[in-house]
């Protein structure tokens, strides 16, 4: 890490019962809330595994666990899959417009209808319009959305903060009733070709947890490369189907 990152403070909170894996237990660090970020600094801790929830910089630091794997697409690697091209296609008919991040009424009201599609009964399901603004957006990060939209009417949008050279997807909601789809898929796809336009290097998905249904996905954009052991490993489906066995 840079010299400002050294200077920075980090924190470890309490275990929780895990979101992801059952019986499992989650903790994790998170840098000083307090201590003054910028582009240059998010971008290093990104790209030593950090993540972005609202304010917050934060790693996975759980006991007796290293499921949660940082990942991303190295966007001149990148290649379409047939399954992913078939995606691409059918979605053309979309129109997509960037703007920066700011509450939106219309935004609000698509992520608490997929909110209850996918999380019912989870805590999660009806959120009020400060979670909703906590959660994605941040006073110190260049924060954008990606709005999709079908005949003017709004159906998915991806929420992304631009780093130095890359860019890192923090969260997409979409209608739920539009299944076939595969708006969340396509969002990603979309988002690689806009990093290929920019010139950036990479697109950060987060973590990847290979025994958890809801992350799986994330191994599909190939090649990928994966964090392990403090270095950036390039991770084929073939080791993920080894993880398997």
């Amino acid at each position: 890490m840079d010299d400002q990152s050294k200077k920075l403070r980090f924190f470890i909170t309490p275990a929780t019962s895990c979101n992801y894996l059952d019986n499992r237990e989650a903790s994790s660090i998170f840098a000083d809330p307090i201590f003054p970020k910028n582009r240059a600094l998010y971008s290093t801790l990104v790209a030593n595994g950090f993540r972005r929830s609202g304010e917050h910089l934060y790693q996975p630091y759980c006991s007796g666990c290293s499921e949660c794997i940082p990942i991303r697409v190295p966007i001149n690697k990148f290649k379409f899959r047939r399954n992913q091209k078939r995606t691409w296609n059918s979605n053309q008919d979309l129109t997509v417009k960037q703007i920066m991040a700011e509450f939106n009424e219309e935004y609000f009201q698509l992520y608490r209808k997929y909110l209850s599609a996918r999380h019912p009964d989870g805590g999660m399901d009806n959120p009020a319009r400060d979670d909703y603004s906590n959660f994605l957006w941040c006073s110190w990060s260049e924060t954008y959305l990606f709005e999709f939209r079908l005949d003017k009417k709004l159906i998915a949008v991806a929420v992304v903060d631009q780093l130095e050279n890359s860019f890192s997807a923090v969260y997409t909601f979409f209608d739920p009733d539009l299944q076939k789809r595969s708006l969340g898929k396509y969002a990603v796809l979309y988002l690689i070709e806009h990093s290929k336009q920019m010139g950036f290097s990479w697109l950060y998905l987060g973590y990847w947890i290979a025994n958890c249904g809801k992350m799986k996905y994330k191994i599909d954009y190939q090649p990928t490369e994966c964090f392990i052991s403090d270095e950036w490993k390039e991770f084929s489906t073939l080791d993920f189907a080894v993880t398997q066995n």
